[in-house]
């Protein structure tokens, strides 16, 4: 048995080191706030979410993973593919799945309240992709581990899921400059910054798009996606409306926002009243 942990922490300091040494060679953006209280507050909120998870989760991904193949459990654990089709599968099967849970936090008020704090980040770089709510984090780390036994994925495709997870969320987080051309070719294959930076944006309509963390193409699939935002990437406004007071984005403030801020219009429920989306569903 591999250690799994080490290999998915020494990916993630690796992957976090490389694209914010790229964020202060070449920058997207100018960044509004002050990049050291952001970075206190969302670093603040990673080492609550891990230790909150190993407090309430006995077991984790991969041993749900080694459980379910032990005892045939799940789809791929039950039919019979080449091993790297299988790998493959689990990880295009988990995308979706992951893809499908941001819409669903995007859609049912309740979840929103919790995911609006990942969206009032008034910046946006490699720790916004970090940046999620404890309790977010709890229900994730549920769905994540009823996937699993469901599909069957071996322990190796969590493992690669979750480094391929991570990386990505960082890089498509990062505030990176990339030529034109190659974010156009690169965004084919996997969610670009530029692409994701949409999601972030305080419009509403483009706030509910561009859902995806690693491939590209369920947006294009499901039609969520938008390829460029409406103000250009330098002069979008980043976050929330109903959120701008740099002050209360603190560790403190992130925590209690669900609870004490207002949800404001951003639920995909109000799709049915913007005429922008219903002609990209049609």
């Amino acid at each position: 048995m591999f250690n799994e942990e080490s290999i998915r922490l020494g990916f993630f300091f690796g992957v976090l080191i490389i694209i914010a040494i790229w964020e202060l060679l070449s920058p997207r953006r100018k960044l509004a706030t002050s990049k050291p209280v952001r970075w206190a507050s969302n670093l603040g909120i990673v080492f609550i979410d891990t230790a909150l998870v190993k407090l309430i989760f006995p077991v984790m991904a991969i041993n749900v993973a080694f459980v379910a193949q032990e005892n045939s459990w799940g789809l791929l654990n039950n039919i019979a593919l080449p091993y790297w089709v299988e790998v493959a599968m689990g990880v295009l099967i988990l995308d979706c799945i992951i893809y499908l849970q941001h819409l669903m936090f995007h859609a049912v008020p309740l979840l929103w309240r919790l995911h609006m704090m990942h969206h009032a980040d008034l910046d946006y770089d490699v720790t916004t992709g970090l940046r999620f709510h404890p309790i977010e984090i709890i229900i994730s780390m549920v769905i994540k581990m009823a996937s699993v036994a469901a599909l069957g994925a071996s322990p190796v495709t969590v493992v690669l899921f979750e480094i391929v997870l991570n990386a990505t969320a960082m890089f498509n987080h990062g505030n990176i400059k990339l030529p034109l051309g190659l974010d156009a070719v690169l965004r084919l294959l996997v969610v670009t910054p530029d692409m994701h930076r949409v999601h972030h944006s305080v419009t509403i309509r483009e706030t509910n798009s561009n859902f995806g963390f690693n491939f590209p193409w369920w947006d294009r699939l499901f039609g969520t996606y938008r390829a460029q935002p409406a103000a250009g990437h330098e002069g979008m406004t980043i976050g929330l409306a109903q959120f701008r007071d740099p002050g209360k984005n603190n560790l403190f403030g992130m925590l209690v926002l669900p609870f004490t801020g207002k949800t404001g219009s951003y639920s995909i429920n109000t799709w049915g009243k913007d005429p922008d989306i219903l002609k990209r569903k049609k």
